[in-house]
């Protein structure tokens, strides 16, 4: 084996990622890499090792025993080098040019986007935010991958597998357009309810789609007039509909600023839907991560304080 003087370390990140994808192209698109250049590396890796270190299957480039081996100690010799990079980084939101990734759920985006990017647009002006919504089973490897720095919703699957903060349990309400014949008060009878036609969100972007099961596991069957697959449209067809929907109260409170909307309790109590905030252990001490997240708890956590307060932002 060459002595590492002569070695590319280089060819440790790409090691690395095709461990983590097992596909030269996902590889290659995390490194900003070509397919030869992917190619050439593992060419050169194989030979370096002495070893196939994967083999092409339909299920992808599984690793070989030695890979596999290697794998564990290549991670921990990168997430070394990170550390090291970490100490030397000051990290200033005032003039980084840094991007965080943040997979959230249409709900989410629609509640919290307009304040989390106000915020940013006040104290890290030149930070750019993506938002990457991913399916629930691709948010840990993303995160573990650094595809991916948070993931905010009711994610109970990653608990266990993430760094992870409590933000807020979320409670459900009944929202509908306000018009003559509607109960007074905030409470709607079940009678009512079951006898009105429902909009159902079917997306499988947030667990909110597990609200169906909790009312028929309590008898409750409604008749659903419309399914639509985000909560996007929704205002605009509860406003010209005699629709009822069930959707988060938070949300209900930003569909509702003006008005036009009448929120009742639920005739049945649902379990609330704990909104968790997760990130890879990798970067639990990385001073851009920490600022954002203290951002982001910070806002989602005052939600319903007023918006002059919110932007009394202590960081």
């Amino acid at each position: 084996m060459n002595p590492i003087d002569h070695v590319d370390l280089n060819l440790l990140r790409v090691f690395n990622a095709i461990v983590e994808e097992r596909n030269l192209t996902r590889a290659g698109q995390r490194l900003a890499l070509s397919q030869p250049a992917i190619s050439y590396s593992l060419g050169r890796l194989r030979t370096l090792f002495d070893d196939p270190l994967f083999i092409r299957t339909r299920e992808g480039m599984q690793p070989t025993p030695m890979a596999l081996e290697l794998a564990v100690i290549v991670a921990r010799a990168l997430e070394t080098v990170r550390e090291a990079l970490r100490h030397a980084e000051r990290f200033a939101p005032e003039t980084s040019t840094r991007t965080f990734r943040l997979s959230l759920s249409d709900a989410g985006e629609l509640a919290y986007l307009p304040p989390i990017c106000e915020a940013l647009h006040r104290l890290a002006p030149r930070v750019t935010l993506r938002i990457e919504p991913l399916p629930v089973n691709e948010i840990e490897q993303a995160l573990r991958a650094s595809r991916l720095d948070f993931a905010i919703g009711n994610l109970p699957e990653l608990t266990a597998r993430t760094r992870h903060r409590l933000l807020f349990d979320e409670t459900y309400v009944c929202m509908t357009r306000k018009r003559t014949g509607l109960p007074r008060g905030t409470q709607i009878d079940l009678e009512r309810f079951r006898a009105g036609s429902h909009v159902q969100i079917s997306s499988v972007e947030h667990s909110h789609h597990s609200l169906e099961d909790a009312f028929r596991s309590r008898g409750v069957d409604r008749h659903v007039g419309l399914e639509l697959p985000h909560f996007v449209a929704l205002p605009s067809v509860l406003g010209v509909t005699d629709f009822f929907a069930t959707l988060p109260r938070r949300l209900a409170q930003v569909f509702n600023r003006d008005g036009r909307f009448r929120i009742y309790a639920l005739p049945v109590e649902l379990p609330a839907a704990a909104v968790t905030m997760h990130w890879h252990d990798n970067f639990d001490n990385d001073p851009g991560n920490l600022w954002l997240r203290e951002l982001m708890t910070d806002i989602v956590r005052r939600f319903d304080e007023p918006a002059s307060t919110l932007r009394e932002h202590p960081h």
